[in-house]
């Protein structure tokens, strides 16, 4: 028997066109028809996993039987975070141009690590960054490169702040003579900051939380308070993270106030905007990072509200050289002859692999327009703050912080009933019990104890229907407590 007779299912290049306009007609299908699914899971632990053989297929399978399969098993273990109902932690949001874009990006299959080895992603890369200075009025002499997520992003400015004040040395020799870094930032910073200082090897009891004002955001005398005591007990001040936009409330700190503190210490200062960012887009928005000069590093997520597929992160600095010279090796086989004559992307970060991210970039960009993309988060927004004024006028629910964008935060308080454990375990059976029913996704968190239901109203396609649906369905099943 020849190759061919003996593996008549797998795709050649007819099967595979006729499969393919098949998926994209499934895809268009189930992005029309997504809402009509329960947008949490409802599978249980190990249902998803029982149904799939112990053993691979000895022999081909057709793709007729695989995505029978993947309707039958995989698809009800699926949570729909491109539902218009989707209302949990941040979103992932795709678009149509950002789907085109992934199946361009699959099909080309590059691997774009440095400039040869493909020059139109490495430069695509770097005008998309510079559009997005122009966008949201970053500055000009920064530099900006793609990350996978924010928490790299993270990583790579509390490496580079260490190594810059090092001079590099830690890279080469270890750590001797450096173990008594500090990293600042707020209580209410993400864990992804957490997990940094770790893997950094500053290590965990040198994160020093600041407290935080009644809005949130973080206190710049107790920064500068702790940043003093550490200067006189002998530690030294590594790097401070700001963030603008909190994942329990969407805070936002005082870019201004902090950097100044930032420049008056020498310390490195990180904003982590990886969800609000995408709000500086709008102009009306862009007084957040007044004082921004003073940063040296800022990250925020296209994946998250720009209608970009997971995952694109986008990280600017304000020394390439210093990010660069904290990641580079080069053997003898990654040696190339354009090298400094262009950005090899491979240096700019952790991964020497990188995928062609820009290309979605591009297409989103251009496809919506600056103009699209800021009506879409206009529309969000006033969204969030029309269900804001909804949620205050409506008996036994209250806000409990302003929103800031288009996440709002309330919790169910029936009168009569003033107990912090009681509202707690209240507001926690009516978040399980909405999730469950499957007809929207909510997510929770705590602030100084106190259980709170978040609701960012950010999908792509999400409209004043879906939110009115969710609210009247709250209000509905909250009715039978």
């Amino acid at each position: 028997p020849t190759l061919h007779q003996m593996n008549m299912n797998q795709l050649n290049n007819k099967t595979f066109r006729a499969k393919a306009h098949e998926l994209v007609d499934w895809i268009a299908d189930f992005v029309e028809n997504v809402e009509n699914l329960p947008v949490k899971s409802q599978v249980q632990p190990k249902d998803i996993y029982n149904q799939l053989p112990e053993n691979p297929p000895l022999e081909s399978e057709s793709m007729d039987k695989i995505f029978e399969d993947f309707q039958k098993i995989i698809l009800p273990g699926i949570t729909h975070w491109q539902s218009p109902n989707f209302f949990a932690y941040f979103p992932a949001n795709s678009s149509y141009a950002s789907l085109l874009a992934e199946m361009l990006m699959s099909a080309l299959g590059a691997q774009c690590m440095v400039w040869e080895t493909s020059p139109a992603a490495a430069e695509l890369e770097e005008r998309v960054m510079n559009w997005f200075k122009t966008m949201m009025n970053l500055p000009q002499n920064w530099q900006g490169v793609i990350q996978d997520t924010a928490s790299t992003a993270t990583l790579c400015a509390i490496l580079t702040a260490r190594e810059k004040f090092t001079n590099y040395k830690i890279n080469k020799n270890g750590f001797e003579g450096f173990t008594n870094f500090r990293v600042y930032c707020s209580a209410q910073t993400h864990s992804s900051i957490d997990k940094a200082v770790k893997i950094a090897g500053i290590g965990a009891k040198n994160l020093v939380k600041i407290a935080v004002n009644e809005d949130l955001s973080i206190y710049a005398d107790a920064l500068e308070n702790a940043i003093q005591a550490d200067l006189e007990n002998g530690l030294q001040p590594l790097c401070i993270i700001a963030t603008l936009g909190t994942t329990s409330t969407t805070a936002m700190d005082d870019i201004n106030d902090l950097g100044k503190i930032a420049q008056k210490y020498q310390i490195w200062f990180h904003i982590d905007a990886a969800y609000s960012g995408s709000a500086l887009i709008l102009p009306e928005f862009q007084h957040w990072i007044n004082g921004i000069e003073a940063a040296d590093s800022f990250v925020f997520n296209p994946h998250k509200w720009l209608f970009t597929n997971f995952d694109c992160s986008a990280y600017f600095v304000k020394d390439a050289d210093a990010l660069v010279n904290t990641f580079t090796i080069l053997p003898e086989y990654l040696k190339t002859q354009t090298r400094g004559q262009v950005n090899d992307y491979r240096d700019w970060g952790v991964p020497l692999g990188r995928r062609f991210r820009a290309l979605k970039l591009w297409f989103v960009i251009r496809n919506f327009g600056v103009k699209g993309l800021q009506e879409k988060l206009r529309f969000h927004i006033e969204l969030a703050k029309e269900l804001e004024v909804t949620i205050e006028a409506t008996d036994n629910f209250e806000i409990l912080f302003l929103r800031t964008l288009n996440g709002v935060f309330f919790r169910y308080k029936p009168k009569g009933i003033d107990d912090l454990a009681t509202l707690n375990q209240l507001n926690e059976k009516l978040l399980l019990d909405l999730n469950n029913e499957g007809k929207l996704y909510l997510t929770q968190t705590k602030i100084n104890g106190v259980y709170l239901i978040r609701m960012i109203i950010a999908q792509t396609n999400v409209e004043k229907r879906h939110v009115d649906a969710a609210w009247e369905n709250i209000v509905n099943l909250s009715m039978k407590y």
